[in-house]
């Protein structure tokens, strides 16, 4: 079966910037306690004018633009998402619109939280498979700030707003591996437009960190089977960015380099679906992503859901 390669990254940030100092004035907290207990120090947040289509809107224009591909060579369109400003239209709706992608190709929107990317990434490779074509969009966009309780100190402090999209190419000579999971849980929970409530995020963090610290090493390991390569083949190990004390942990489990996994949770928090796309378009920018570098991606987070990739460069 073709496997997966990264052709083109993009991202967006909305505007406003929120360190830990600004949310010590919110809330009972500081940002030495944030710090060592995260590894977040800032996050950004939507202004009035954003959300989450906007931003991934601008993620994705870019990752085209960087493509070189007209907008007709797109055969789908998948974006990941929890925090979609309506029920319908989608956000791969909206995006599908904005960019003029052709109307008889697929577009529409995953929910599996923090391992929502990696989920649409398989749902674009099947698509891709099935219907036919060459490149995919895929998109993994929040606005989390809308969200969570600005008073609850175990949470606000947790999360940000982006987004991050990646043109994929169908590729011959690369194997395709994914690992796909889920455990019913209300461990993370959000309140739904059409729920009999409105709730926002709430967390039980120790069953969250048993869960991750469980769930990524088992997914990396999965994937490596799966595509016949080692930990030795990886160039690099792309996490979703939740907390430093998770990817510390799993990190000492595996036995791996810690420089070969990637970090940027300390400049914009937990982005749910959107880290991922945000932390490849942040190495594609600096230089980090080479022709023909193997890597894995593994998310994890609400639903409980897990997911793993592998994808070459």
């Amino acid at each position: 079966m073709k496997g997966l390669q990264l052709l083109a990254t993009g991202g967006a940030l909305p505007g406003r910037v929120v360190t830990n100092e600004d949310l010590s004035r919110q809330v009972d907290t500081s940002d030495e306690w944030i710090t060592t207990r995260t590894g977040i120090r800032q996050r950004y947040y939507c202004t009035e004018s954003e959300d989450a289509a906007t931003l991934a809107i601008a993620a994705a224009r870019q990752a085209l633009a960087r493509s070189g591909l007209a907008a007709s060579e797109i055969a789908c369109c998948v974006a990941a998402t929890l925090s979609a400003p309506t029920a319908t239209p989608s956000v791969a709706c909206r995006v599908q619109a904005a960019l003029g992608l052709p109307e008889n190709r697929p577009a529409f929107d995953v929910n599996a939280a923090c391992s929502g990317f990696i989920y649409a990434i398989a749902a674009a490779h099947g698509l891709l498979n099935i219907l036919g074509g060459r490149y995919a969009l895929v998109i993994g966009c929040e606005a989390l700030s809308r969200m969570v309780d600005p008073t609850d100190r175990t949470t606000c402090v947790l999360f940000g707003d982006g987004a991050g999209a990646a043109i994929l190419e169908l590729a011959e000579d690369v194997p395709f591996a994914v690992t796909l999971g889920a455990r019913g849980s209300e461990a993370i929970r959000v309140g739904g437009p059409a729920a009999c409530d409105t709730a926002p995020i709430t967390m039980d963090g120790k069953a969250v960190f048993r869960f991750a610290v469980e769930t990524m090493p088992r997914c990396l390991q999965t994937v490596l089977e799966r595509s016949q390569k080692t930990l030795a083949d990886l160039d690099w190990v792309v996490c979703h960015q939740a907390n430093v004390r998770i990817l510390d942990a799993s990190i000492r489990r595996l036995g791996m380099p810690a420089e070969k996994f990637y970090r940027n949770l300390d400049r914009y928090a937990n982005t749910s679906a959107a880290s991922i796309p945000l932390a490849l378009d942040e190495m594609r920018e600096n230089g980090l992503l080479q022709p023909g570098q193997k890597m894995i991606l593994v998310g994890f987070g609400g639903g409980l859901t897990w997911a793993g990739v592998y994808m070459e460069v």
